[in-house]
């Protein structure tokens, strides 16, 4: 088994020194317990080190909602309880599930179907914890029996179960965390959208190098060079567009990746997984800086891993932050060439970074596979921020990090997903490309209904606004043909059209052929509801700023600053703004997102209103009109 990778500076302890608590009780904030586990010797006392360096900082925020939600939540396996049971989402307790009688049996069924759908396909089972959170525990003939119960439940839904870990307790007694997957039924396999980013030379590229690949790198990049889309990528070494790559895992946890077999192709690792995870490589170097932001804007990640090199927070990486928490995405930190640099300093920037005001996270040091499940099952939460430290030379940290991502939940719920399948179907086109014999491709992401091959759509808006009609040939997604696309998930188009097909670009959307010429039509002018992250002065009319509206990307002119007067808005204030597209019309609709940003000014807010050019032309025909008949 892999050592540590603290095992890599300084000496150990001597033997037989021990700890009255666990590493991960001192890590984490948790206080010694009389059932937490043994002593930690060897690379132990250097988790404890870092774990009350990062504690250290707590103390300053005792009245903070992260602080009491880390100290009363109690989330550490080895503390003797769990929260209490969640009455929403994936997480069920159970104290015992032995000899239920028939109609108990279905209650049972139908319980796990709803923790089911709650997880998108994946629920987490404590067995032998009461629904107060209390880790009560079961003697291995009755844990016996209820995992056998618990597998036939499973087996009702076509659902796989496999245990997560196990927790020995006094009195040969033990609690056992399990994870049940049913794969939907109009589905190959459970996804996750990951988005990877940092500053550039952080080493992500190489990182997913070696967790698609199966090989460690040899110190030189020789890992990512099959990340690379471009021969000035390759040059430079620098990552200047989206690159998509997936890692697989099957239903026992195993990974399936390049190195499953020599001949193992993108589809192949779609078809034989169960879990996938889709990432999205993202440039880290300023110069890209706005394709990332449209990438994480259009693609609309589940999930982001920052990649931090060991030594110090870079300006961009702080940049990617805080666009991430701009809008609202989970994220996870990678710590990267620890096998170069001391993580500690890094540690600490990181702590004093997460727990500021601006953020007000936890950081949460990961050293086993207990804190793997520990931040997991509470990511929901949004203040856990869970840290690795990895090596893509040694590959030390690596195997916590495909576990976390082996479990990494896709964050919303089968209802929510049912949804938005019910609606009309809405593709934001991001990417474009030209493929000989095939024609024009677009590639993006659909938002919300099915999208089916041979289907009528809608493309647009051109430059009057206007869609023109096309049919949808073939369909491919992960690299591999399909014949339907479902909302929240990724896809590759292309198309069949009777006349010549005008230009695409990245920000158009495809829609029903049915939709009226009144909702599917484009506008130069929106309004939105707009606060203020940070700008050095005030933000007058007719500022000029880049928006971000889902794949758009383009510069702006603020018409209109409701109710500011001559004072405009300023960092932290918000206001209802009036935004005229400089280029061309875009199609917007109320309720989307909007990110500001103009250097180091940023803003964030949803439209409220759209005035489409439709109904715009109509009203000045209307006008001119009735000027010219009265």
């Amino acid at each position: 088994m892999e050592s540590s990778f603290f095992d890599l500076f300084g000496p150990s302890p001597p033997s037989g020194s021990s700890s009255s608590g666990s590493d991960s009780d001192l890590r984490n904030g948790n206080s010694n317990d009389d059932d937490g586990g043994g002593g930690g010797s060897g690379s132990n006392e250097r988790f404890d080190y870092i774990g009350q360096l990062l504690q250290r900082g707590h103390h300053h925020h005792r009245d903070s909602s992260s602080y009491e939600l880390l100290q009363q939540k109690g989330f550490d396996f080895n503390r003797g309880f769990l929260p209490p049971e969640p009455q929403v989402g994936n997480i069920e307790y159970k104290l015992k599930l032995i000899n239920p009688s028939k109609q108990r049996f279905e209650h049972l069924v139908t319980q796990m179907k709803w923790r089911l759908r709650e997880g998108n396909g994946e629920a987490i089972y404590e067995i032998g914890v009461s629904d107060s959170g209390f880790l009560q525990g079961l003697n291995d003939a009755d844990m016996t029996v209820s995992l056998q119960t618990l597998n036939q439940m499973a087996r009702k839904l076509d659902a796989s179960t496999s245990i997560l870990r196990r927790k020995s307790l006094a009195d040969q007694r033990s609690v056992v965390e399990v994870l049940v997957r049913k794969i939907p039924d109009d589905q190959h396999n459970i996804e996750v959208r990951v988005a990877v980013l940092g500053g550039a030379d952080a080493g992500k590229s190489t990182l997913l190098g070696v967790l698609t690949q199966g090989e460690f790198d040899n110190g030189r990049g020789l890992a990512r060079l099959n990340m690379f889309r471009h021969m000035h990528e390759i040059q430079t070494g620098r990552t200047s567009c989206i690159s998509h790559e997936m890692l697989g895992f099957d239903a026992e946890g195993s990974v399936i990746n390049y190195k499953y077999n020599e001949m193992m192709t993108a589809e192949e690792i779609s078809d034989r997984s169960t879990k996938l995870v889709t990432f999205m490589d993202l440039a880290g170097h300023r110069r890209y800086l706005k394709t990332t932001v449209q990438a994480l804007s259009g693609y609309c990640p589940q999930h982001a891993l920052i990649v931090i090199a060991a030594g110090n927070i870079s300006n961009m990486t702080r940049e990617h932050l805080a666009i991430i928490h701009a809008l609202d995405i989970s994220f996870s930190i990678i710590v990267t060439k620890i096998d170069l640099a001391p993580p500690d300093p890094i540690l600490f920037e990181l702590k004093n970074l997460l727990t500021s005001i601006g953020y007000r996270k936890v950081p949460y040091l990961i050293s086993n596979q207990d804190d793997v499940l520990n931040a997991n099952a509470h990511q929901s939460v949004e203040q856990i921020v869970p840290i690795f430290c990895v090596s893509n030379v040694t590959g030390a940290g690596l195997d916590l990090l495909i576990q976390y991502l082996y479990v990494l939940s896709p964050g919303i719920s089968n209802a929510e997903k049912e949804r938005l399948e019910q609606q009309p179907f809405e593709f934001q086109i991001d990417e474009i490309f030209r493929v000989a014999e095939v024609g024009t491709v677009a590639g993006g992401l659909l938002c919300k209904g099915v999208l089916t091959e041979n289907s009528q759509v809608k493309v647009g808006p051109l430059q009057d606004g206007s869609f023109f009609s096309v049919t949808v040939q073939t369909i491919h997604r992960n690299k591999a043909p399909c014949r339907v696309v479902r909302a929240g998930q990724s896809a590759s188009l292309s198309f069949n059209a009777i006349e010549p097909m005008p230009v695409l670009r990245s920000g158009m959307v495809i829609l029903p052929d049915y939709e009226s010429a009144e909702v599917a039509c484009g506008c130069f002018f929106f309004q939105a509801q707009v606060s203020v992250l940070f700008h050095a002065t005030r933000i007058f009319k007719g500022f000029q700023t880049t928006v971000h509206i889902g794949s758009i990307r383009q510069t702006a002119i603020i018409e209109g600053i409701m109710g500011a007067g001559d004072t405009g808005i300023g960092t932290n204030q918000s206001a209802s703004v009036l935004f005229r597209f400089v280029r061309h019309p875009e199609y917007v609709r109320p309720g989307m997102r909007i990110l500001l940003r103009e250097g180091t000014s940023k803003g964030i807010g949803k439209v409220t209103q759209v005035f489409p050019l439709a109904q715009t032309q109509h009203n000045h025909t209307t006008a001119t009109t009735t000027t010219t008949t009265g």
